[in-house]
């Protein structure tokens, strides 16, 4: 009897700690009782307690009720304060009604002192980054840019019917790894260029969406190698046991006709859907307040819905989310269990601060618990990449990812918004984790990556991808990589089995172009060293008569292995005229020059505008999807974006 008294006492209490851990996050919108319109800026408080937040710009708002707890106060200048004890629902919509002591006046003022002369009236200081990137708390504009708009000051409905130009994306404030381009190289005393290949295609979206808001992307923003890869190319597949199939096309450079321009290809074979291994998906969701735009969380919505109607019942997907804390939301769940997965994603709601360390965590192990050993294990990072609470440096989040991948668990990562964009952690995060990154900034990209790519996205086929390229210095006097800077190798990396590369999913293609500096030729951009004074001048090595100009070796890993295999192809010193090259050459060609043109590339030589539209329409070929004419609208519309900026840099030199 003592012992089952004590059984029951033991259980109680280990009920009764649980209970404690547990809170409820209550969300929500707050409004006017007057006019129903949402009100920004509102402060939302635990009754009895310090832990707080605000509305975001759109109303919106999410905090976490401690257990004991029942009441939240609403409170905002011009509103009656509201106390209201919550009940059985998550929901919380409220609507606040105006206080006698209104605010009647809106006064803008510039670089002058401010006197605060009135119980009723309010001043803020409102930054010129604030104001380009539409984050002025207590300030709220809606409608869209160019249409009929009301500006809400302090909730007050004050200006409408007002037109607004889109807002200036502050580049500052968003982050990019620095691009220090590739030079050329002595084909002599240094004969091999290693790299990881790279399916990324983010720097291409987010190009888009720069041009498409009227501004030139900044210069590290743009990755020549992914831009030239968004696009879908004209390629065979393997046609025996390999993953992945080699094509090389040799001509002259555009903007330099005395160069030789080498395309590499590379195409993986496509598996059917309903051939493909069963998926173990968790979706990370950053649910913070930086997401609550509708370029941001909204869209991160749909893209998932569009994501989980690919599912098959053998897949499974969790979700998890972070802000100031991170849980899980939906536990491992059957594809075909669709409404379950649609409500989750339904009841996301944005607010709070960005635990991106934690969420990570919590994902990773969520992947490992129901881990299909035989089947494709991912996590999908939807965010806009501002970490800014727990571990959130990069250094910090590499060490994570690179210690977690080594389960079979990949980290894709999907990148949204713009004004605060996090490029250079994102870009590491799925680096890191032997995973994909795309940035999407409509819901046509979204459909392109989620549904028509939904194969590449997340089945691979050939990880750990590699290629090595002997140049022969009798045919090769210099060479250069256009692109691929993040991702050089060492020479000796090539044969370590234990080197991380990147991975190819089912049906992906990866090009890579070599400027070539061809042997005998004088030119101002051939590498050259000064005679060293304290060593003898090395004999020069015995150099091959052989008519090959180089050999392309590729090395790359079974999805389940960790030895890896070789091939290899000879290119011949045989270049074809450029007018007489595939369509797919000329295409890609024209994005490798307009990405050195954005760049502002040294090694641009006589590259212009105007030439590699010419060739891109010249390569646009069987374009049924369109994406190769909007390229070319971009193109033209950064041509014209240019002129803009050079004038404007005379003038304020003038």
């Amino acid at each position: 009897m003592k012992k089952l008294i004590l059984i029951i006492t033991l259980s109680a209490f280990g009920l009764t700690a649980f209970k404690l851990n547990t809170n409820r996050m209550i969300s929500g919108t707050v409004y006017s009782a007057t006019d129903s319109l949402a009100i920004p800026g509102v402060t939302i408080r635990v009754a009895g307690s310090n832990q707080a937040t605000q509305t975001d710009k759109y109303g919106k708002y999410t905090i976490s009720l401690p257990e004991g707890k029942t009441k939240l106060e609403f409170a905002f200048l011009g509103y009656k304060p509201q106390i209201i004890t919550i009940k059985k629902s998550n929901i919380l919509n409220v609507y606040l009604e105006e206080s006698i002591n209104s605010l009647n006046e809106v006064v803008v003022t510039g670089y002058k002192a401010q006197i605060r002369r009135e119980v009723t009236g309010a001043v803020t200081t409102v930054s010129p980054n604030a104001m380009l990137n539409d984050k002025v708390y207590g300030v709220m504009v809606q409608g869209s840019p160019g249409s009929n708009q009301t500006i809400r000051i302090r909730g007050k409905a004050s200006v409408q019917n007002v037109r607004f130009a889109a807002p200036v994306i502050k580049a500052d404030e968003e982050t990019y790894n620095t691009i220090t381009e590739n030079a050329f190289q002595d084909a002599v005393n240094n004969p091999l260029s290693t790299f990881s290949v790279d399916v990324d295609a983010a720097s291409y979206s987010n190009f888009r969406r720069f041009i498409n808001n009227g501004q030139l992307p900044p210069a590290d923003a743009v990755r020549i190698e992914e831009m030239i890869n968004y696009f879908k190319y004209d390629l065979a597949g393997p046609i025996n046991n390999d993953p992945v199939a080699i094509h090389t096309e040799l001509s002259s450079a555009p903007w330099n006709t005395k160069h030789r321009l080498l395309r590499i290809a590379l195409k993986a074979k496509t598996i059917p859907t309903d051939n493909l291994p069963p998926s173990n998906l968790v979706f990370l969701i950053d649910v913070s307040g930086s997401m609550s735009d509708p370029n941001k969380l909204p869209l991160v919505k749909s893209s998932l819905k569009m994501l989980t109607d690919q599912l098959r019942p053998q897949d499974r997907v969790a979700m998890v989310v972070y802000a100031g804390a991170a849980g899980v939301v939906l536990p491992s769940t059957p594809g075909n269990k669709k409404t379950t997965i649609y409500n989750a994603i339904d009841n996301l709601n944005a607010g709070g601060s960005t635990a991106g360390g934690e969420g990570i965590k919590l994902a990773y192990k969520i992947a490992a618990d129901n881990l299909m050993k035989k089947g494709n294990n991912r996590i999908i990072l939807a965010t806009d990449g501002d970490f800014n609470v727990g571990a959130s440096c990069d250094e910090d989040m590499q060490k994570l990812i690179e210690k977690e991948r080594e389960s079979g668990i990949s980290l894709s990562v999907l990148g949204y918004g713009m004004g605060n964009y996090k490029d250079s952690k994102m870009e590491t995060l799925a680096d890191k984790g032997n995973g994909n990154y795309a940035y999407i900034d409509n819901i046509t990209e979204a459909r392109k990556t989620l549904i028509s790519e939904f194969g590449g996205t997340l089945f691979t086929v050939a990880k750990d991808v590699k290629l090595q390229i002997e140049f022969n210095p009798a045919k090769v006097q210099a060479y250069r990589l256009l692109g691929y800077e993040n991702r050089i190798l060492n020479k000796e990396d090539f044969n370590n089995d234990k080197k991380d590369a990147g991975d190819m999913g089912s049906g992906h293609n990866v090009t890579a172009f070599y400027e070539i500096i061809p042997a005998g030729i004088t030119d101002d951009y051939t590498p050259s060293v000064d005679p060293l004074k304290y060593q003898k001048p090395k004999a020069k090595p015995v150099v091959s008569t052989s008519d090959e100009m180089l050999t392309i070796k590729f090395r790359y890993k079974e999805p389940n292995s960790s030895k890896s295999k070789l091939s290899q192809a000879v290119v011949m010193d045989v270049p074809a005229a450029f007018d007489k090259t595939s369509d797919d050459f000329k295409f890609a060609a024209s994005i490798a020059e307009i990405g050195m043109l954005l760049r502002d590339s040294q090694f641009k030589q006589h590259a212009n505008f105007e030439q590699a539209i010419n060739i891109a329409k010249a390569g646009r070929g069987n374009d049924e999807e369109g994406y190769r004419s909007e390229f070319i609208r971009l193109a033209e519309s950064a041509k014209l974006l240019s002129k803009t900026s050079a004038l404007a840099n005379v003038e304020n030199e003038q």
